[in-house]
């Protein structure tokens, strides 16, 4: 799904991500799935280029999922050169820092790609299975 980096994209990527895993028969991911995308969204608005950090112009954000047998993947795409790295959990009372501690939480892996010539894709894998 191809979003712009504006105030609409996170809720716009909830939708879609709520969509295809209802027509996909993953209901159970359905809440570490909206968690994993709404930050991976958010921070590809606030750290790609034009979001708020970039001076307000938008710019395009790219959102996949990819059902794997054992997986849920999902992927953001954006321009920005920034590459993502996990805050720390601290006594500081900041708000933000937290959205890739809290991905890595909820996913069995995750990581990132740069994308040539500019830009990377930051993802995340969720395990499909029920866990017992």
């Amino acid at each position: 799904m191809r979003l712009t980096s504006g105030r609409t994209a996170c809720g716009e990527a909830r939708e879609f991500t709520e969509r295809v895993l209802g027509d996909w028969e993953l209901d159970q991911l359905r809440d570490n799935a909206l968690t994993v995308v709404s930050e991976l969204v958010a921070n590809a608005v606030l750290h790609g280029p034009g979001g708020d950090a970039g001076g307000g112009v938008e710019s395009e954000v790219l959102l996949r999922l990819k059902r794997r047998p054992a997986h849920l993947m999902c992927a953001v795409t954006d321009r920005g050169e920034t590459l993502p790295s996990p805050g720390h959990l601290g006594a500081s009372l900041e708000e933000g820092g937290r959205g890739l501690i809290i991905v890595e939480a909820l996913s069995q892996h995750w990581g990132w790609t740069r994308c040539n010539p500019v830009g990377k894709t930051v993802w995340a894998m969720l395990l499909a299975e029920a866990r017992t």
